[in-house]
């Protein structure tokens, strides 16, 4: 019998208590029933990977395409879905509320406000406007008794911004506004991922890994509770349709098609 929304939400909960999970992002329906169908036991959305599905760069999707995106998605799988929820789709804190408000009747168990602004001369948003925002997300949630998990990000490091303190001041700042689960995108080394755990101790830390980054084991000895990896999926699957095509269209030949994902196979995960 498929999970409620209900029992989906109360699952993704249950796995930020122990442990360290991998939370692993798909484009679209097919790339999240897929990763269901691996065991993974949650999902979230990728904003840039979805983008490039639309063929629009990341950050350029508009508020309507996503909450279809996060619905369909959420509908097709029997598992938790996490939204990448980027800025909110608005500047006030107003507006960040009543576009949670909407993400959360999509069905998801969670969701994260970031910090940026999109802009290079202001990357971040004012400090106490950052955190007025994460307390509109968090109203938002209450308010529709969901049980969504909130997660509150802070973009200093891809920003170019590599201050740990300051990473550190906004994530505890963002956890005393309600933020249930904490994430800085772009620390990378054992020091600054222990201290950011530790600053915001008791409550979980998501860790963004790379190609190079830790292994689920050694993230989770440094305390992270659960670990993302972003577009990397959508970037690999691009990679090989791209190699193939290119090969097709500079040289004429077909060579690297072999090296597709059976059909049959897919065909049997679909079926």
């Amino acid at each position: 019998m498929p999970l409620t929304t209900a029992d989906k939400r109360a699952n993704f909960r249950k796995l930020h208590e122990s442990g360290c999970f991998i939370l692993p992002n798909p484009v679209d329906v097919g790339t999240a029933k897929a990763l269901a169908h691996l065991g993974f036991k949650a999902i979230a959305s990728t904003s840039a990977g979805f983008a490039w599905t639309l063929g629009k760069a990341d950050n350029r999707v508009t508020l309507e395409e996503v909450l279809a995106h996060l619905g369909a998605i959420s509908a097709a799988v029997d598992v938790p879905v996490n939204a990448d929820f980027e800025g909110g789709f608005a500047h006030e804190p107003e507006g960040v509320e009543a576009n949670v408000a909407r993400a959360v009747k999509a069905g998801l168990a969670g969701l994260s406000i970031e910090d940026s602004t999109g802009e290079k001369t202001r990357p971040l948003y004012e400090r106490n406007v950052a955190i007025e925002r994460i307390k509109a997300a968090r109203k938002a949630i209450d308010a529709d008794h969901s049980g969504v998990l909130l997660t509150g990000r802070c973009e200093a490091f891809l920003w170019g911004q590599a201050d740990l303190a300051l990473v550190i001041d906004r994530l505890t700042a963002y956890a005393e506004a309600g933020a249930d689960c904490l994430y800085a995108p772009g620390i990378k080394t054992r020091e600054d991922i222990a201290s950011v755990v530790k600053a915001v101790a008791p409550k979980p830390v998501n860790l963004l890994i790379g190609a190079s980054g830790l292994s689920r084991a050694e993230a989770e000895d440094l305390g992270v509770r659960r670990i993302s990896v972003g577009g990397m999926l959508a970037r690999n699957a691009w990679a090989g349709f791209m190699k193939a095509a290119k090969e097709m269209a500079e040289q004429g030949t077909f060579t690297d098609l072999a090296n597709g994902y059976p059909g049959g196979e897919l065909n049997k995960l679909f079926g």
